[in-house]
């Protein structure tokens, strides 16, 4: 499927795998890895990309896949905005016929939310579910007496026939009673929420972590009940599943071995207030931290404690240096989670050549 790169998820796009929203653009995810509804089923959206149109520094525009610059196509597949302009996608469609799913609103209590995360460990690979902690919007599904009130949010995808789906799921209901839940057999495309937010102060934080006992979700939750700002949420995403099947150096997104992603916000008032909501997003990392300090680039807040580097293994990030080094040498494409090109090993200058299409064979080694 050949797409250009204006688009968001609309029907259209709803079999190249992966996101939550159909406000979500396509460029983007892609291009810093895409975890979505689909992931543990079919895996990363950048494992589904199968060529892309780039226009590099140098004015030229070019067509990479794995047989032509393909140095660059790896960079692409999960090193952000560095490289170019990308002005076209081709990408692998998979089947998503038969789909069940959408909101499961749970009472949040510490126990629900570690079984939660334990039985999305536990499931087959074709549920993916995305949970999250936040004061209960207006929604109309919801008694009006848990609005403002923090809840288990979670959103869940079976790929498979509804009795298949039925049997994965259960354990989800099973761990409170729903005090909503719109889970249904549907079209994909009619499971994506349309979230379009308008410009809005925030702050956001982000890691890996392996696991959420009661003790941590009960000051999870503590955290989302009492923060400041309009509002506040903490994202958990269990990984696994098609997203383990792939190397970690096939692509320029390292961490496929990892369990669980999270991602915090908290809202600000105005550009004023947001030290509190750093404050807030800070501590609450603080106690997701388990050792592991890397991360997820397209959840990485700027400014914050977590950096461009810390999202890819140290192997990754040379290598990234390198051909960034070979198709943007003065670092033109710098508005973003910035990779800056690799030097000379003198010091002298950046090194300006040129990746040879032998896979895997860089012609960039003396900058490694």
């Amino acid at each position: 499927m050949l797409l250009t790169c204006a688009r968001s998820w609309t029907r259209l796009e709803r079999r190249a795998s992966s996101s939550r929203s159909a406000a979500v653009g396509i460029s983007g995810i892609t291009l810093g890895g895409g975890m979505g509804l689909l992931s543990r089923r079919y895996g990363m959206t950048i494992d589904a990309l199968l060529a892309a149109e780039i226009v590099t520094a140098d004015g030229q525009l070019r067509t990479v896949d794995a047989d032509h610059e393909p140095d660059l196509f790896w960079a692409l597949r999960g090193g952000g905005g560095n490289f170019g302009v990308v002005t076209e996608m081709t990408f692998r469609l998979d089947d998503v016929s038969q789909t069940t799913g959408g909101p499961l609103v749970l009472p949040a209590r510490p126990g629900v939310l570690a079984g939660f995360l334990a039985a999305a460990e536990q499931a087959p690979r074709e549920l993916t579910t995305i949970a999250t902690v936040m004061p209960c919007p207006p929604l109309p599904f919801v008694d009006a007496q848990h609005h403002g009130s923090p809840v288990l949010l979670a959103t869940v995808v079976h790929v498979g026939p509804p009795g298949e789906a039925e049997q994965a799921i259960a354990p989800f209901r099973a761990l409170a009673e729903p005090l909503a839940d719109l889970i249904r057999p549907a079209q994909y495309a009619d499971l994506l929420g349309w979230e379009e937010i308008p410009p809005t102060p925030f702050v956001s934080r982000t890691n890996f972590l392996d696991r959420v006992d009661v003790d941590l979700a009960g000051a999870i939750i503590e955290a989302v009940a009492h923060g400041p700002g309009p509002g506040r949420l903490a994202q958990f995403r269990v990984l696994g599943g098609a997203i383990g099947d792939v190397a970690d150096d096939a692509t320029a997104f390292g961490f496929r071995d990892r369990r669980i992603v999270s991602y915090l916000a908290c809202v600000a008032p105005g550009p004023g207030d947001l030290g509190a909501a750093a404050e807030w997003a800070d501590g609450l990392l603080a106690a997701l931290d388990q050792g592991d300090h890397t991360a997820y680039i397209n959840f990485v807040g700027s400014p914050g404690p977590v950096s461009a580097a810390d999202a890819y293994p140290p192997a990754t990030w040379e290598r990234l240096r390198a051909v960034k080094a070979a198709y943007d040498p003065d670092n033109l494409f710098r508005h973003n989670h910035n990779i800056s090109p690799a030097q000379h090993p003198s010091g002298l200058g950046t090194f300006r050549g040129r990746p040879t299409s032998g896979a895997g064979d860089w012609a960039l080694r003396t900058v490694l």
